[in-house]
């Protein structure tokens, strides 16, 4: 047996907060997901990416704590094009999250912006603006 990658997990001070951020990027969580302590929505290609509040966490696991150090993983977001790019980083600006590194034209191809969501994870915003190769 191997096994294969089906969940990417996010630890959340605050369920409501964190899933209005990934709405404003298009994900749909069900209908009441703010109200629970765990959240979850499919993403194309089968994966699921999961949200838990701390304290659901640390309800299975009392030795739980997240890491002031948000230097892991990132989760990016293929954009249409690079207008969009700029559109969604300004968008998410001004509902007051915090950007990293606003939009710019990277050296591999792709226009590109940082922000971090309500619990400080990196997410990246990007899109193809020559082909990849």
């Amino acid at each position: 047996m191997t096994p294969k990658l089906n969940g990417i997990g996010l630890a959340v001070a605050d369920m409501a907060t964190s899933l209005a951020f990934y709405r404003r990027l298009g994900l749909e969580f069900p209908p009441g997901a703010d109200r629970e302590p765990h959240a979850e929505v499919e993403l194309p290609g089968g994966i699921r990416l999961m949200v838990d509040t701390v304290a659901s966490l640390q309800s299975f696991d009392p030795s739980f704590t997240v890491s002031k150090d948000k230097d892991g993983p990132s989760l990016a977001f293929l954009c249409a094009d690079a207008a969009e790019v700029d559109a969604v980083h300004a968008d998410l600006v001004a509902a007051g999250y915090v950007s990293v590194k606003e939009p710019w034209d990277a050296d591999w191809g792709q226009r590109y912006a940082l922000i971090t969501d309500p619990d400080g994870n990196q997410v990246d915003l990007f899109a193809w603006v020559k082909a990849p190769g």
